[in-house]
């Protein structure tokens, strides 16, 4: 049973972890600088895309959110004035991005396979929780 609020809360820590990862990135590795940024914005649209379809199951979101993800990178070697200028917002780069990289492509599969990875374990997690409860019913009973 997925909840939409650990799905919120997932969203929340990613979105401040990358911002954090932009905003701190002279004081990561180089490594993580370069390339934490667009896993972690990955691991959003997973979490966000896992928010809106919450039935869906796991390899759908997966599907999902990285055609969404390379559909945005791909979209970046379009450039028309009007999409340019909402590149060039705070907000407009931050979901749209600048400038196609293939090396983003990577960090973008690497993103949406952490949450399908985070969200196996949560959902195992919560699969032994249930069982134990179950178990300890019966053994009261």
């Amino acid at each position: 049973m997925r909840r939409r609020r650990n799905y919120i809360g997932l969203s929340l820590i990613t979105t401040l972890l990358g911002l954090a990862s932009r905003k701190y990135g002279a004081y990561l590795p180089t490594f993580l600088s370069t390339y934490a940024g667009d896993i972690l914005w990955a691991t959003l649209v997973f979490w966000l895309v896992q928010l809106l379809f919450i039935q869906r199951p796991s390899y759908w979101i997966t599907i999902c959110a990285l055609a969404f993800a390379f559909g945005i990178e791909v979209s970046q070697l379009y450039h028309v004035p009007w999409l340019n200028a909402l590149r060039s917002t705070t907000l407009g780069s931050l979901v749209l991005g600048q400038g196609f990289l293939w090396s983003d492509l990577a960090c973008y599969a690497v993103g949406v396979m952490l949450g399908f990875v985070v969200e196996q374990a949560l959902t195992l997690k919560r699969s032994q929780y249930v069982v134990e409860l179950v178990e300890e019913r019966e053994t009261v009973r």
